[in-house]
């Protein structure tokens, strides 16, 4: 059985071989780039200095080369819009080096200028003569958006303000798409996990609008979260028209990639927080799920793909309607938070909806626990997640900078003596 057979089995509540294996396929199922570097180097795949892209400049995810992914045993491969989150696009790559003095290649137009403070800011567009929209804390890992809110005044809120950064797949993109699933689809047996953007609706990362120059409407965090409630006409306009964009882009893609690809990646907005929701099944069910509903029963409707939502946090109190909703695939499946416990969400929920996370606890475990403490997390894991199928294992989101070596090896190693049905 090969990795695409695997994970497509698995995803249809099926028990294939083993239990399938993501690193990377997306961006919060990846790895930090200084832990892909000392993994590497672990693995003997590269002499030492050799530096490792960044492919997510945001988060500074590091690239899964095929190399890597052989050595793990990795099931899944990204295809992945051509821009980052900042606007620019992951090519023109050139030399440069984390605060902890990691060697990595970062895109030529990862153009960071250091403030007085000794943090790094980046641009949008890779333009330094708009306004910086993100900053790296000297000494951080990683870069937070910059607040860029305009005085905002009600009675000219324009929702198209808010819709800048949503336009329509242009014909360069689709053949992107077109020509990158064709070559992932006959170079590699992988299962190909799609990214085409836009369908994520009041995803926080994307509300300051990293990627635009001088970003207007609502984009300050703490007032977009007031708005849901305080402007909730507003938002849901914006969302209708976010969702009449990103559907007309979905029938475009589809028409260029078929069904080449198994997963599609379609909300990454969180909506719990460690001890459980932020918002009501009431609000979610008005607000997210008329346009989840959309997106996704014209999937089932129209392709063979199977949807993908992360939301982190406890949400077991959401879990019903997400279902609802036509989501196929849960991740991370926090099992840190709430009422989150493994074996209740998979008793409850197993033949509902696929688990893609849950291998390993990311906040204490991995980078705090001892290898035995990781080994055995993760052999209780894949027994409760992997049985009867539906389980994909990967960390609980991305592995973080600062993960020690021995316990990276701790988590593949077991996760290899315990994927076997």
């Amino acid at each position: 059985m090969n990795s695409r057979e695997r994970v497509n089995m698995t995803l249809n509540h099926k028990q294939p071989d083993k239990v399938p294996l993501d690193l990377g396929g997306s961006t919060v199922t990846g790895m930090h780039v200084s832990s892909v570097y000392i993994l590497r180097q672990a693995l003997g795949l590269d002499e030492p200095g050799t530096p490792v892209k960044v492919i997510d400049p945001y988060q500074m995810l590091g690239e899964i080369k095929p190399d890597l992914r052989e050595a793990l045993g990795v099931d899944v491969i990204s295809l992945s819009p051509r821009k980052n989150i900042f606007g620019f696009e992951n090519k023109d790559w050139k030399n440069w080096e984390t605060f902890d003095g990691t060697p990595v290649l970062v895109p030529g137009k990862f153009n960071t200028e250091p403030n007085e403070d000794g943090d790094l800011l980046m641009y949008p567009g890779g333009d330094k003569s708009a306004p910086a929209s993100a900053r790296m804390p000297e000494g951080g890992y990683y870069f937070d958006s910059i607040i860029r809110q305009e005085p905002i005044d009600d009675d000219k809120l324009d929702i198209e303000d808010n819709l800048e950064e949503y336009n329509p797949i242009t014909e360069d993109e689709l053949e992107y798409f077109k020509n990158e699933a064709e070559r992932l689809y006959n170079e590699t047996d992988k299962a190909i996990f799609a990214d085409f953007g836009g369908t994520s609706f009041g995803d926080i990362a994307f509300v300051p609008g990293p990627c635009l120059k001088h970003p207007k409407g609502i984009r300050d965090i703490e007032e977009w979260y007031i708005s849901t409630i305080s402007r909730r006409d507003y938002v849901y306009k914006v969302f209708e028209k976010q969702c009449e964009i990103a559907m007309e882009n979905l029938k475009k893609a589809y028409d260029v990639v078929g069904n080449k690809i198994s997963v599609i990646y379609i909300s990454g907005t969180d909506f719990g927080m460690q001890t459980g929701p932020f918002i009501s099944p009431k609000q979610y069910r008005d607000l997210y799920q008329p346009f989840h509903k959309t997106v996704n029963d014209w999937i089932h409707k129209h392709t063979e793909w199977k949807t993908f939502i992360h939301t982190c946090g406890s949400i077991i109190p959401l879990l019903d309607d997400l279902i609802e909703s036509g989501f196929d695939i849960l991740n991370p499946v926090q099992c840190s938070a709430k009422d989150m416990d493994p074996q209740t969400l998979k008793n409850k929920y197993g033949d509902k909806v696929v688990f893609w996370g849950g291998g390993v606890d990311t906040q204490k475990t991995l980078p705090f626990g001892t290898p035995e403490e990781i080994k055995e997390e993760v052999k209780k894991r894949i027994k409760i997640f992997g049985k009867n199928g539906g389980f994909v294992f990967n960390s609980i989101h991305n592995v973080q900078a600062r993960t020690p070596i021995e316990n990276l090896l701790a988590l593949y190693e077991t996760y290899k003596e315990n994927a076997a049905y």
